[in-house]
């Protein structure tokens, strides 16, 4: 209890400039977890919900109806749906145009699936920079108020004889407070950014994959479409 207090007064009795960086640190760390937990849970849904869609698409099941269900749902389409269904609605459009080629039929639909892919990849990356950036910047943030600190624990040497703890000990304390605070916003953003990075470039891998397959697909019923 007396070391909560202690930290209380610590941060109480700080210098005005210590106290922002404090505050900057603090709310960095605040967001930082906010948006932890909500990529978090995003990932693991985008995760579970590729599984599912691959599981149906890969069933055998028509085409056609897999479609319908997905464009006619309340729900705007995601990840992998959001792919297979710019896809086969660029395929469907173009294969009822007069003299048009196969290969204009599924460069039509890979195009739109590229553009899906680009969106669905630029919705997982979203506040990830942030997190990069808290935690590249926060230990310079909190170093900048430890010198600041170390500044103000000289200044209260002036006028003194003989140099003393008392004298020095509130700005080096605010110091190592900044500098702790620095480190704390730092190391779950960095931790969290890597892991989320690493786990958005097997999703967008995994979607590639899928986008590559799937237009494999569209190629064969082009080419039976035009042959009949």
């Amino acid at each position: 209890m007396e070391l909560d207090l202690g930290l209380w007064e610590l941060i109480r009795n700080a210098s005005l400039l210590v106290k922002i960086v404090m505050a900057l640190l603090l709310l960095a760390s605040v967001v930082s977890w906010m948006i932890i937990f909500r990529k978090r849970g995003q990932l693991a849904r985008a995760q579970k919900m590729a599984e599912v869609f691959e599981e149906g698409f890969w069933s055998g099941t028509d085409l056609n109806r897999l479609y319908d269900g997905i464009s006619s749902g309340q729900k705007k389409a995601e990840g992998l749906e959001h792919l297979f269904e710019a896809g086969f609605r660029e395929f469907a459009r173009m294969r009822q145009q007069k003299g048009i080629t196969p290969g204009a039929i599924v460069e039509g639909a890979q195009r739109a699936m590229r553009i899906a892919l680009a969106r669905e990849t630029d919705r997982l990356e979203h506040h990830l920079n942030f997190l990069a950036t808290v935690g590249s910047t926060s230990p310079y943030v909190g170093l900048f108020g430890t010198v600041w600190g170390i500044m103000t624990s000289f200044r209260g040497l002036i006028g003194e004889n003989q140099a003393t703890i008392a004298a020095v000990a509130p700005g080096i304390s605010e110091a190592l407070v900044a500098t702790a605070m620095g480190l704390f916003a730092a190391i779950p953003a960095v931790i969290a950014y890597n892991r989320f990075s690493n786990q958005v470039e097997r999703l967008e891998t995994r979607y590639d994959n899928f986008k590559e397959e799937f237009a494999t697909i569209l190629q064969r019923q082009a080419h039976t479409l035009l042959n009949e």
